[in-house]
């Protein structure tokens, strides 16, 4: 059910992010009088789901979920429709429209995509707001750290100060900080002293791959929330509310120093130290294989820490999506920069369809699905406008070329960089799913 619900998502989001890029293509060409013949959702190869006419031009469902398309009139696109080019120009075609028209017809899309990012951030942070985990707040108990960030030199209990000397607001962002700005250092504070955490070499493509959101993580006392079904701990005479503080005799403060150490202890008996108010109980109890002992630790973190929450009127909402997508854009930026960087490899975790999808929650959650969507927006509209043939970005730099030079390319040449941009992103596409399938079964 849980993959059913992250593929639903995953179509729907996609689903509005194509129809709205194909309606900046589609209104643009009608503005300037350009005939247009086709708009689908999703590729119709040899049939489609349904369609119907509406004022010349063709509407329809494909069913080949890669996309979708606009065909206009006297355009050399994925159609490739060389009979049509063949034939005298029309004045409602593509092909006669001044170029500075034709510039905006092709930018129409990713215009639109850019738009989109900022009316879904403007509507996220006018309804629901804003809400996230200060470092400085984070530090209250240090950090505990997986063992990947040991590697790369962080320890248990640091508290992180900066990354290259740049201090990260949102804790949450610390990771995803050290991959798109190449961090070579972190500074923390550990027992007292700050110090810096130089990064070994090829730490940024470890972390890269790294898929474990405990790579770096807030540290916060035990205390138990409910128990699992036939918990160990709670035959032992363990009760909601108290503070786990260590095991045989072992002070374990926090969570994740306790769930580390319990696992050392499979099939073994042990008593576990809580606090109960003002006393301390000692619990007796045998583990089982797994080493569990069946208690659900309060994961509210407003109960351990004092969260950055605004509330924002549509008018303060405004801008702040507006910033929010200008973020989003230089962010993405950084990541397509990362794929011709020699230590970070990141075309090695280049993923399709699958890590899109795997990237949606396994519950319909209303405030993800339309983040994640305007970060989609983003990613379609930074892809289509790469200088790509076949791509947006592909026709609007022979545009650029006519503009400037005052001589179009010729038909012939356009065709063939038609056909050397779909090589190019069947090729790309290719690389993406299968990197999904290779993780798949290596995973």
């Amino acid at each position: 059910m849980e993959v059913l619900i992250k593929i639903l998502q995953l179509i729907l989001s996609l689903s509005i992010l194509v129809i709205v890029h194909e309606f900046g293509h589609f209104a643009a060409a009608k503005i300037f009088g350009t005939r247009v013949e086709k708009f689908y959702l999703f590729f119709n190869p040899w049939f489609s789901i349904f369609k119907f006419n509406f004022k010349g031009t063709e509407y329809g469902l494909g069913w080949l979920p890669l996309g979708g398309y606009v065909k206009i009139s006297g355009m050399i696109d994925e159609s490739m429709d060389k009979e049509q080019m063949a034939k005298p120009p029309q004045p409602w075609e593509f092909r006669s429209k001044p170029a500075w028209q034709r510039l905006i017809i092709m930018l129409g899309g990713v215009f639109m995509n850019v738009v989109l990012a900022i009316v879904i951030y403007i509507g996220i942070l006018s309804y629901y707001g804003e809400e996230y985990l200060p470092t400085s707040e984070a530090n209250k108990y240090g950090i505990s750290v997986d063992s990947l960030a040991m590697e790369m030199g962080f320890r248990n209990g640091d508290k992180i100060v900066s990354l290259d000397g740049v201090y990260v607001e949102d804790f949450q962002k610390i990771p995803v900080n050290i991959i798109l700005n190449e961090v070579k250092a972190a500074q923390v504070i550990r027992d007292g002293k700050q110090l810096d955490i130089n990064f070994p070499e090829g730490s940024l493509s470890k972390l890269v791959k790294h898929k474990s959101p405990l790579f770096i993580s807030v540290r916060f006392p035990f205390v138990a929330e409910k128990f699992a079904k036939e918990s160990v701990a709670a035959k032992s005479g363990m009760e909601i509310g108290d503070t786990i503080i260590g095991i045989n005799g072992e002070t374990l403060k926090y969570f994740s120093e306790f769930r580390n150490e319990i696992q050392q202890h499979k099939n073994q008996s042990v008593v576990i130290d809580a606090k109960r108010g003002k006393d301390t109980v000692h619990l007796s109890m045998k583990l089982g294989e797994d080493g569990l002992i069946g208690v659900y630790p309060k994961g509210d973190m407003e109960a351990f820490f004092d969260l950055n929450k605004k509330q924002y009127s549509v008018a303060e909402a405004i801008p702040a999506g507006f910033d929010r997508t200008w973020k989003g854009i230089g962010n993405y930026l950084k990541q397509l920069k990362l794929l011709f960087s020699p230590e970070v490899k990141a075309y090695e975790s280049i993923g399709g369809f699958g890590t899109i999808a795997s990237i949606f929650p396994p519950e319909w959650h209303w405030q993800s699905f339309w983040r994640l969507t305007a970060f989609l927006s983003i990613m379609l509209a930074i892809i289509n406008i790469l200088p790509i043939p076949a791509l947006d970005g592909g026709h609007v730099m022979f545009l650029l070329y006519e503009i400037i030079a005052r001589r179009k390319p010729s038909d012939k040449f356009l065709e063939y960089a038609q056909i050397v941009g779909m090589v190019i992103l069947f090729s790309l596409l290719i690389l993406a799913n299968g990197n999904d399938v290779l993780r798949f079964f290596s995973d």
